[in-house]
């Protein structure tokens, strides 16, 4: 708490949850609905946080601090109001409170929608980051943007995904405050001339701040978001002339800016929105920041030295250019004072080694939408061409295209990978010749997750245990898990922590019987992979093993079969067609499995749709197995795999993104390891048969395609799945089929020690014990000293580190 909080007492609560709903919300209370008391409870404690937040931002001013601005396209932030309780510890007065007056807590959590403002990882770990920052006492601001309908509402239609808008904003937003004085013109296209620019095309970026508050509400910072605005709001003279859409005309297209996140890109038109987006964003913060600085200083040279930027991924990259374009166009700076400023600003952290991921955009579409920053891209290329003698096929603009990674790495002092082997796949693949010349330049911050989010307040069975175990010191310090190694050994203890991983089972079969009208047994093993639906995450070679399974099952019924639940979860972009076609698959394996009399309950497979934070605090507690088992030297990091580390899940996955640093931390004997390395996946195919030879050599791989292409799945629609077949024989270039055998058998080793709960459950414990180095407050202290240079606002006696 700040200096002058006191705590907050229910019948004080009781009384402003009474005022926000008459005086906020106009409602007498005996006509008041769910939505009417978890908003009159939001702003009750919406109020309890403006204090730290105020008092947080006048301690930077009047500290002079060095602030951090971390550019995001996605903030996936969940539900706000049981997080708010939990950081101010209010959990018991919001319940005591709700109690009085006559409602059920847990109703009211569970009516707030998802913030829609991301899509996975990436967004998931922006919004630790953030809540990380503020429980450090890191002066920050997030920027983002304030979509309308997020990426999209995922639902089942004949077991295909079909999208649909999100429509979390139909309803008020009461985490956010708008802010009209905060708002710039973002202008695009026109024509650049003698470093004159006159866009054609101009919209107006107002913002929305939502206070980010931290553990015991010590620290709170500010995560602004964007919504894009009409410069003219309305054309009264094409309206009175009876064209009434053309007079609506400006309102609309800006509108587009701010409506969707990653809009589809597979036409020129859908490029083009992407692209006016990133410069939205990016533009927004910039002048924003500078406006700023400029309020506190007058010398430009010093921003380095009081602002730290962090581009979160290639989606901002725009920065460097659009940085040095405010330096010298608006500021008055030279070319070559401004882009040193720049660079030392900025830092880069890169999420991906997939090629097609490291955005590029051709020379065109950025010289149409962004004239004056193609000049500059120009000029830094140039630049780095001569200063460094590079190689004719290294740089910015090749084939005819800007490659942003490139870019990004170029403007910046600093570029992070985020997990130890992807830090060093960086350093060898996508950025190898420009490692060379900038040695030292990539460095590594694995990634972690708060766990005030992921163990207290999705697991308070768990995060009960603990506590009555070792005391509440590990919700701000996870290190401090260490302390229930000990308890591993106890019969007693692990007795108690088998009851809280089966309290949280019961509730999801629970759930899962409601929603989907499916019948799960808790006792079963609990199965689980929760990620954005990709070919190098292969859930197709989990629905794989999923039929191997059943069908041996169906061959020999009594062979003592382990009872699982297959439970899968995430979304596939709408044009990414083979990942759709997976999602179809594995609908349709569940249906016919689901419906089995002879398997009966050993095997169901669950697919919950719209998989989003929320569904994942039901998920993640309740899993006994964490599916991760990616293409090694594939996956960045993941921040899912720490996840269900944290919360006593086995990981069955191969060495491929923080999986290494997970099995490093809780012994090589409490992960199931199974599948090749990243130089042998590198080896294996040069071997143009690979597929077909590991196919060739197993007998369950065999049966599993038979199965599939014989319409066993889709009976009316016996080739539906001919395309998805012939990929595995002859185009795996994910390796599924050579991986396959591997993991079957780790599946059958999972099954054999699920059966000795007592051996199962130690490691479970295990795997808690040795999940502190997976805090992002770890991560963030990391970031903080090797690459933002900030410091702690927070007195030591305030609790920080």
């Amino acid at each position: 708490m700040t200096k002058d909080a006191r705590p907050l007492s229910a019948a004080e609560l009781k009384q402003s949850v009474e005022h926000h709903l008459i005086y906020t919300l106009g409602k007498d209370a005996r006509h008041a609905s769910a939505y009417d008391w978890r908003m009159a409870l939001s702003y009750a404690i919406r109020d309890r946080i403006v204090g730290p937040w105020f008092h947080a931002t006048r301690r930077t001013y009047e500290g002079q601090r060095k602030r951090v601005y971390y550019l995001s396209m996605e903030f996936l932030i969940g539900r706000m109001l049981e997080d708010a309780m939990i950081n101010l510890g209010l959990l018991e007065t919001c319940e005591s409170a709700a109690k009085s007056l006559g409602f059920g807590l847990r109703q009211i959590i569970e009516d707030e929608p998802d913030a829609a403002l991301g899509n996975g990882g990436l967004g998931r770990l922006a919004a630790c980051f953030l809540e990380s920052m503020s429980s450090l006492g890191c002066p920050a601001h997030g920027y983002g943007i304030r979509y309308e309908h997020g990426l999209f509402r995922q639902r089942f239609e004949g077991g295909q995904q079909v999208e649909t808008p999100e429509d979390w904003l139909t309803q008020a937003h009461p985490w956010e405050f708008a802010r009209p004085e905060s708002a710039y013109e973002i202008g695009f296209k026109g024509e650049a001339v003698d470093g004159d620019w006159h866009p054609s095309e101009s919209v107006i970026a107002s913002a929305y701040d939502m206070p980010v508050i931290g553990w015991q509400g010590r620290w709170a910072n500010t995560l602004r978001m964007w919504s894009a605005k009409p410069t003219t709001l309305f054309d009264l003279e094409r309206f009175n002339s009876g064209d009434y859409a053309a007079a609506a005309e400006p309102e609309a297209l800006a509108r587009t800016l701010s409506r969707v996140l990653y809009p589809d890109d597979t036409t020129y038109q859908g490029k083009e929105l992407r692209l006016k987006q990133e410069f939205f964003l990016t533009s927004a913060a910039l002048q924003d920041i500078l406006r700023r600085f400029l309020s506190e200083y007058d010398d430009l040279t010093k921003l380095p030295q009081k602002v730290a930027i962090q581009m979160n991924d290639t989606h901002p990259a725009i920065a460097g250019p659009e940085l040095i374009r405010l330096l010298t166009d608006k500021h008055g700076l030279n070319w070559d004072e401004a882009q040193g400023i720049a660079r030392a600003t900025l830092g880069y952290t890169n999420h991906t080694l997939l090629p097609e991921a490291l955005e590029r955009w051709s020379t065109w579409l950025m010289g149409n939408i962004l004239p004056r920053h193609m000049q500059i891209i120009e000029r830094i290329d140039d630049d780095h061409r001569r200063a460094t003698k590079r190689p004719a096929h290294v740089g910015i603009v090749r084939n005819n295209e800007v490659q942003m990674g490139e870019l990004a790495f170029i403007m910046s002092h600093k570029v992070n990978g985020v997990s130890a082997l992807h830090s060093d796949l960086v350093k060898k693949t996508v950025f190898h010749d420009l490692n060379e010349l900038h040695p030292g330049r990539i460095i590594n911050q694995t990634n972690g997750v708060t766990p005030r989010r992921w163990l207290k307040l999705a697991n308070p069975s768990l995060a009960g245990l603990i506590c009555d175990t070792i005391g509440d010191g590990w919700i701000g310090d996870l290190d401090q898990l260490r302390s229930l190694e000990p308890h591993a050994g106890d019969k007693g203890f692990r007795k108690d922590f088998r009851a809280a991983k089966r309290t949280n089972k019961v509730a999801l079969s629970n759930w899962v019987g409601e929603t989907l009208g499916v019948q799960i047994d808790p006792d079963a093993m609990f199965d689980v992979q929760i990620k954005r639906i990709h070919e190098y995450k292969r859930q197709h070679l989990n629905i794989f093993e999923t039929i191997a399974l059943w069908h041996n099952m169906r061959e020999n019924p009594d062979a003592g079969w382990v009872p699982r639940v297959k439970i899968f979860g995430g979304k596939s972009a709408p044009g990414y067609a083979v990942a759709k076609e997976i999602i179809h698959l594995i609908n349709d394996v569940a249906q016919v499995i689901n419906n089995d009399p002879v398997t009966g309950d050993m095997l169901k497979v669950i697919y919950p749709p719209n998989y989003n934070v929320s569904i994942a605090e039901r998920l993640i507690p309740a899993a006994d197995l964490s599916e991760q088992i990616s293409t090694a030297g594939k996956e960045a990091s993941g921040t899912g795999n720490m996840k269900f580390t944290m919360n006593g899940a086995l990981t069955i996955g191969t060495l491929d993104g923080a999986n290494v640093e997970i099995r490093e931390h809780v012994g090589a004997e409490n992960f199931f390891l199974f599948g090749l390395t990243a130089d042998e996946v590198v080896k294996r195919r040069r071997n143009v048969r690979h597929a077909r030879d590991a196919i060739e050599a197993s007998q369950n791989m065999q049966n599993v395609l038979q199965l599939i292409v014989e319409g066993r799945f889709s009976p009316t629609d016996p080739d539906r799945y001919h395309g998805l077949v012939d990929r595995a024989w002859n185009h795996d270039h994910y390796l599924v089929a050579a991986d396959f055998e591997g993991y079957y058998t780790a599946q059958r080793d999972a099954d054999q020690l699920y059966l000795d709960p007592e051996a199962w459950s130690k490691k479970a414990v295990l795997n808690v014990a040795r999940s502190g180095f997976f805090s992002s407050d770890r991560t963030i202290r990391g970031y903080m000293a090797e690459i933002w240079g900030a410091e702690s606002a927070l007195d030591r006696e305030e609790g920080a580190a």
